[in-house]
């Protein structure tokens, strides 16, 4: 018998995905009064793949230091673990499904579903059998549990694409436990500890998204206007919210730009290719371990790792994917991640960065652009190139992140911004406010 066992729930729960609707949540339009670019697929094709304009010389990204951006390294990241919290299309790469029948298979809420899936009771393979209001994880703990073939149980199988978004699920997965012995240590009842728990570590990752993430991403004037005013264009109704398909398939895939090539884990340790050599999909070696301050910037240590700048380039380990990460291709240029972000704002009908910039009334680019249209997708890097100096997102990519992120966490009725708009974060914090790596390095350890 668990010396913590779990707490019986057989209610319906909007929490839970085992008891949402099983239609899936559709994806939708912020613009939808914009035509599609339509762009010829081989045109994408070659400016993506091997040479193209998306490619970056793997040179410029070992250890120059000329393409460093101002953030460190590890932000792209984080942004990565939103987007697999919120979206999840399995349409086909090359399109042929309509656009209202595209299904997303996460609930379009900040809440930590790629996490806790299920919770205890619906997925109990993720926690502890020994005390179930904690994550089970390896026996080091650097490491989730795996099965015996070394696939990962985890909540989204995509957080074990490689050691980064790995180290950084482990990381929450730390948190959650840590406040677990908080509340127990403050008598909290026992039946109560999980789901305080849950709605603790959530909503102090809702309130990092909002003041830390993006300030850092599309600046601290934009947020505070749409937290004032909301959204001129994503203001979803509470319970009515939906993933704008100029966000998943363009604002939001901006983190692969800021991409390095290769990576430091440990102070004085060598620098590695991101792919193949980081690439994850099976057991984490002890030699791989990551020291978190590597690529963020923790009181007392070294600066780490910076992101690399936003130009409209991709890394060399992103223009060349491994198979384990596509699958086998019958087109070498679907190896390549810039190929595979063109494509889709092709498929799903995208507008080009252009008109979506008139629409905003803002001034469109004449630099670095397209004949005839620019792909939304390469339009927003190279926007943040040229307006915000690689450092940040221009207006048109600013803005469709900055209304989707926050109308999100406003149509979530279990979120802070819908419960408890001026709440704020209780956890133990390094400085004056409360930021990710107080949650995720507690102290400044590794």
């Amino acid at each position: 018998m668990s010396r913590h066992p779990a707490a019986r729930d057989h209610c319906l729960s909007l929490v839970r995905s085992v008891d949402r609707p099983t239609g899936g949540a559709q994806y939708g339009r912020m613009f939808p009064m914009l035509v599609p670019l339509g762009t010829d697929p081989h045109v994408l094709m070659r400016a993506g793949g091997d040479g193209g304009v998306c490619d970056a010389a793997a040179a410029l990204d070992l250890g120059s230091g000329g393409d460093d951006a101002v953030q460190a390294a590890g932000w792209p990241f984080f942004a990565q673990l939103l987007a697999h919290d919120t979206t999840a299309d399995r349409s086909p790469l090359m399109g042929g499904v309509e656009t209202g029948a595209l299904r997303n298979a996460r609930s379009p809420r900040l809440n930590l579903e790629m996490l806790y899936a299920d919770g205890p009771i619906g997925s109990p393979y993720l926690f502890n059998l020994d005390d179930a209001a904690k994550f089970l994880l390896s026996p080091d703990g650097y490491d989730v549990p795996r099965n015996p073939q070394g696939i990962a149980l985890i909540g989204d199988p995509r957080n074990d694409v490689h050691i980064f978004t790995l180290s950084l699920h482990v990381a929450l997965l730390h948190a959650h436990n840590r406040i677990v012995d908080h509340l127990r240590a403050r008598g909290v009842p026992e039946e109560d500890v999980f789901e305080k728990a849950r709605i603790t570590l959530t909503w102090h990752y809702q309130w990092i998204i909002v003041h830390d993430f993006l300030p850092r991403l599309v600046s601290q004037p934009l947020v505070d206007e749409v937290l004032a005013d909301g959204g001129k264009w994503f203001n979803p109704e509470p319970m009515q919210a939906f993933i704008p398909l100029e966000y998943a398939d363009a604002a939001y895939r901006y983190g692969h730009g800021q991409i390095r090539h290769a990576y430091h884990l440990v102070e004085g340790g060598p620098e590695l290719p991101l792919f193949p050599d980081l690439v994850g999909f099976g057991p984490l070696p002890a030699d791989h371990r990551l020291e978190l301050a590597q690529i963020f910037d923790v009181p007392g240590r070294p600066p780490a790792q910076r992101a690399k700048r936003l130009d409209g380039r991709l890394a060399a380990s992103l223009i060349g994917l491994p198979e384990r990460i596509t699958g086998s291709v019958d087109e070498r240029a679907y190896r390549s991640l810039a190929v595979r972000d063109l494509l889709r704002g092709d498929t799903t009908g995208l507008p080009s960065g252009e008109e979506v910039a008139k629409l905003l009334d803002v001034p469109p680019l004449t630099e670095g652009t397209w004949p005839g249209g620019t792909p939304l997708w390469f339009y927003i890097l190279k926007e943040s190139e040229y307006l915000g100096d690689g450092d940040r997102l221009g207006p048109v990519g600013g803005r469709i992140v900055a209304e989707v992120l926050i109308g999100l966490l406003r149509a979530d009725p279990a979120g802070y911004l819908s419960l408890e708009p001026d709440w704020q974060p209780n956890l133990p914090a390094a400085g004056d406010t409360f930021g990710l790596t107080d949650l995720l390095i507690p102290g400044g350890s590794h």
